[in-house]
């Protein structure tokens, strides 16, 4: 399992090439990457955390993850500081024998990264800045887990 929470760029090819590389006793490999999104002007996000706190929680929800699904292997990057449109912001891969727990416990780990990781983003536009909120969606997507 590895948990990482870094300002600096991510390649995404490699860390997928390297997350089961060796890994034969795997059958199924499921990656996912967030980006930023353009929401109509934006200018960029920054993004803060707390160091320590954040890679604690995000290590507590991958065991979580293993705990629940039958996982070989378990990936989650998560970028911080500013960040421009299109830029990768995160990324979940997650690996098992079979497929059906790689899917479902990749998209557990994204939910709850989505609603309830320590983070907190600031979109800047050219009028301004905000926070940004939690939205319903995102807190409802977790009631099915």
């Amino acid at each position: 399992m590895r948990i990482l929470v870094q300002e600096s760029p991510f390649d995404f090819a490699a860390e997928a090439e390297a997350f089961a590389k060796g890994r034969a006793d795997l059958g199924a490999v499921v990656t996912f990457t967030g980006q930023v999104r353009d929401s109509g002007g934006l200018a960029r996000m920054e993004i803060e955390h707390y160091p320590g706190m954040t890679e604690k929680a995000l290590r507590g929800i991958a065991e979580e993850a293993r705990s629940r699904w039958s996982l070989g292997e378990v990936l989650v990057i998560h970028r911080h500081g500013r960040l421009l449109p299109g830029e990768r912001i995160m990324m979940v891969a997650t690996a098992a024998r079979h497929r059906r727990d790689a899917f479902e416990a990749a998209e557990f780990l994204m939910d709850y990264l989505k609603s309830r990781a320590p983070f907190w983003k600031k979109e800047h536009f050219a009028e301004g800045a905000a926070w940004v909120e939690a939205k319903d969606e995102d807190e409802d997507a977790l009631t099915r887990w």
